[in-house]
């Protein structure tokens, strides 16, 4: 059975406490504070991570005190993009409600997430790419926002130049459509100039490096970003088709680096 379903059916060994377990048990109607926070449960992990995931991007989205038709249409496209069932998207929907609540408990969100975590690096960056998602929906992030996403990184144990990587990363991942970014490519109205300058970016790494270097970039994103790895470590198996279509992302990138290079 899946975290999913041991939650709605109330299992024992999926009791979660503290404010990730105050926040999905109020959404699926079952009191999940009566037993101790059970770290090494994978279920467990799984459920944190959907719940933190939709709770902090509604916050990120009230951040600057106003929740856009940008930011509401990226939350839904990221829950469609998961293929979310009804009564998942519901829950989705009412933990990003949560999350706009002015009382809404960040510091202890992160701090139970992070803990249920338990230094799986490539997890909580994958948790941070889909922040940066939800922040950079209308194009931009402000400085509200940058705030709180400055607070997940370093939480996580991110430093600034990791940040900045992770934001060229998600960057390239989104089309811009006039001054609206969608989720996936649009490379249609983009130059091949255009398109190598981001294949750069998506590795993390600059032209003028070696092609050794650039193998390397290419096999350490592809290593933080497979999914079954994710999913051993506590990624929900709705988001594996994310964690799929970012390395398929990583590889075209890499491709495309590499042959530019051979015709030079």
């Amino acid at each position: 059975m899946s975290w999913w379903g041991k939650f709605l059916g109330g299992a024992v060994g999926l009791t979660m406490g503290g404010p990730l377990g105050l926040l999905i048990g109020g959404v699926i109607g079952h009191k999940l504070v009566d037993k101790p926070l059970q770290r090494n449960d994978n279920e467990l992990t799984q459920a944190a991570f959907f719940s933190a995931t939709f709770s902090i991007m509604g916050h990120i989205s009230k951040a600057d005190g106003h929740v856009s038709k940008d930011e509401i249409a990226m939350a839904r496209q990221i829950m469609d993009h998961m293929k979310l069932d009804t009564e998942q998207k519901r829950a989705a929907i009412d933990l990003f409600n949560q999350g706009k609540q002015e009382n809404f408990d960040l510091d202890g969100v992160l701090a139970q997430f992070k803990s249920v975590a338990h230094r799986r690096t490539t997890l909580l960056q994958m948790f941070l790419e889909i922040q940066l998602h939800a922040a950079l929906a209308d194009g931009k992030i402000d400085a509200s926002e940058q705030i709180i996403i400055n607070k997940i990184a370093y939480q996580s144990g991110f430093s600034k130049q990791h940040i900045e990587q992770l934001i060229a990363l998600v960057s390239s991942n989104l089309g811009l459509a006039g001054n609206r970014y969608q989720y996936g490519h649009n490379e249609a109205h983009k130059s091949p100039a255009e398109l190598l300058k981001e294949a750069y970016e998506m590795l993390g790494i600059t032209a003028s490096v070696s092609d050794a270097e650039v193998k390397k970039a290419y096999r350490r994103l592809m290593n933080q970003h497979h999914p079954d790895k994710l999913v051993s470590k506590g990624l929900p198996e709705e988001m594996i088709q994310m964690a799929t279509e970012k390395t398929q992302q990583i590889k075209a990138a890499y491709e495309l680096v590499k042959e530019t290079r051979k015709r030079q």
